[in-house]
């Protein structure tokens, strides 16, 4: 890749891994960090947030430790502040990514970050960004993190403060889904750090509530997400209104046309850093894969027996529309498994409640479509699930890159129909997987039991016993509590106060309307009292006559009665 600098063109210089960790001395000529060792397959966990307020979500913390013999946080000159902060949460040494970002991003330089899901880049561009920030400022973001989805957006958001908060760094996340006035009043009360979806950044942005003039650092994170769902022309928006002098560093797992013209377009001579061999995959091998072709009619029972699974843990299962994974979650319910769903059709308020259930062990299934197949980082997760074929190699990726972190194993199975195979031949082709042709499988086949350890009394109903997650019902939605919060509204009249409007109710007598039987226009219960009156008081005063609606063409009120009564 070619960096876009107009005075000085040169080829963007690309960083890899080498087979094994090496001491070498000095720095090569570029300036920049030392080729590092083996991918390290372990990862620091990044939590999301559950709410605009990132403090309610799950703090950060170090899911496993890195290998001992990588250098420090400390060793590479990160503020001390951020490194004692990162040490409170149990991170002290880097990551592969983090190992090599980090010496460059230091000093301003533009970078390309590219690595396989799961591999701690929150911190390998977070930590340069706080890192570079002048506290205390003015109150103008000055920096910007774009991420492709909400999920992302609160999980980055809660990171990014939890390592700068002994510098007392003000972040903000901003996304859809979340009315406009907290957002708002939150930036004019000054912030340092934004991390937000294209969406609500460009809303904001264009009624001139954010302000991006003294933006310094600008992240992409996600880049090829953020092309597949159809957010380049935004990004390009936004970075029209950054200022040009400003470090931009772009992550993305994998390298399409479309973001390698971005970032010639946009970049200053780049520096291209690739986390892993050169010849690794892009999946971990400590995934195992299973492809099945499977009937439509079957799978629901077959999804129900492998989710029995010896040693099965948190279990993410992806479909390709909205309907489906609702209607799955539902089915599963049914059948006594605690699952919840989370896609587009929701409201932000619900996809937050479920992955809350979903991280905290309320639920052990959570059925999702791609909405939630980057970003969601959850510790536990052993088996990913392919309700049916992904539409490429890069949605397969990021779908079952979701297990096997950390160190762990994981389990992927991909569920074909039969006019799904040549698509799969294509990902596996291009994967190399060896897979590309799918058993055909059955919810009562026997290799579907001895691959994925199924008990052979398996039904496709989890038994009584087995029933012990609390469900989504005992997980509490945040978005009720606030709706329960708020005071009615009142109607006022004249554009008077509340306080006047709730007294003159108090003070209303209360006129409640009376049913009465009539009959013929006149009241049948006043009509023995009138002929008694009549009878026995001659001289008396004459009852006052009802009131009668009149019609067109009849004369006024008493004279259409006397006439009626002629």
């Amino acid at each position: 890749m070619r960096g876009a600098c107009a005075q000085v063109p040169r080829e963007a210089i690309t960083l890899t891994l080498s087979e094994h960790r090496t001491t070498e001395g000095p720095e090569d000529s570029t300036g920049g960090p030392t080729k590092a060792d083996a991918v390290h397959e372990l990862e620091h966990s990044t939590t999301g947030a559950s709410d605009l307020d990132v403090d309610t979500a799950p703090p950060l913390h170090a899911e496993a430790p890195a290998l001992p013999d990588t250098p420090t946080f400390a060793e590479l000159d990160v503020h001390p502040e951020i490194v004692r902060a990162l040490k409170e949460a149990g991170i002290e040494h880097t990551f592969a990514i983090q190992e090599l970002t980090l010496p460059l991003a230091l000093r301003g330089e533009d970078l390309i970050g590219q690595a396989r899901t799961g591999t701690g880049k929150t911190l390998g561009f977070g930590v340069p960004v706080l890192h570079r920030l002048q506290v205390p400022g003015d109150g103008t973001p000055q920096a910007l993190v774009v991420v492709p989805t909400r999920e992302l957006c609160v999980q980055v958001a809660r990171d990014l403060t939890d390592a700068g908060k002994h510098l007392g760094i003000r972040t903000l996340a901003v996304y859809g889904g979340r009315p406009y006035e907290q957002q708002i009043e939150a930036l004019r009360n000054g912030v340092d750090l934004v991390i937000g979806t294209p969406g609500r950044l460009l809303d904001l942005a264009e009624q001139q509530h954010l302000v991006l003039g003294k933006v310094r650092a600008l992240v992409l994170d996600e880049a090829d997400e953020m092309l597949d769902l159809g957010f380049l022309p935004d990004i390009e928006r936004i970075l029209h209104m950054v200022p040009e002098q400003r470090q931009t560093m772009l992550f993305s797992a994998t390298m399409p046309g479309p973001i390698i013209t971005l970032a010639r377009t946009f970049l200053r001579q780049p520096t291209h850093i690739r986390a892993e061999q050169a010849d690794a995959g892009a999946i971990h091998e400590r995934t195992k894969q299973f492809v099945y072709r499977a009937h439509a009619m079957d799978k629901t029972e077959l999804i129900a027996r492998a989710l029995q699974a010896n040693g099965r843990g948190l279990t993410m299962v992806f479909t390709r529309t909205k309907r489906t994974a609702q209607k799955l979650s539902d089915e599963l319910t049914e059948r006594g498994f605690a699952a919840a769903a989370v896609h587009g059709d929701l409201g932000q308020g619900a996809r937050e409640q479920a992955l809350r259930a979903f991280r905290s062990g309320k639920v052990d299934i959570l059925v999702a479509t791609d909405v939630a197949a980057r970003g969601i980082d959850v510790a536990g997760v052993t088996h990913v699930i392919n309700l049916q074929c992904p539409d490429d190699e890069k949605t397969y990726v990021h779908r079952i890159g979701r297990t096997g972190r950390a160190g762990r194993e994981g389990v992927a199975i991909t569920l074909v129909d039969w006019d799904e195979e040549p698509r799969w031949k294509l990902i596996s082709d291009t994967l190399g997987l060896g897979k590309p042709e799918p058993v055909e499988t059955y919810s009562t086949s026997p290799h579907l039991f001895s691959d994925i350890d199924i008990p052979s009394d398996a039904t496709g109903r989890l038994p009584l016993s087995k029933r012990t997650r609390a469900g989504l019902a005992a997980e509490p939605d945040e978005d009720a509590k606030r709706t329960s919060k708020r005071k009615p509204r009142r109607r006022t009249r004249g554009g008077g106060e509340q306080k006047a409007a709730e007294d003159e109710a108090e003070t209303r007598p209360a006129n409640r309307r009376q049913r009465r039987r009539t009959r013929g226009g006149v009241d049948a219960s006043a009509q023995p009292a009138e002929a008694a009156a009549d009878s026995g008081a001659e001289g008396g005063e004459r009852q006052r006559r009802r009131r009668r609606r009149r019609r067109s063409g009849d004369g006024t009120g008493e004279a259409g009665d006397a006439a009626g009564t002629s």
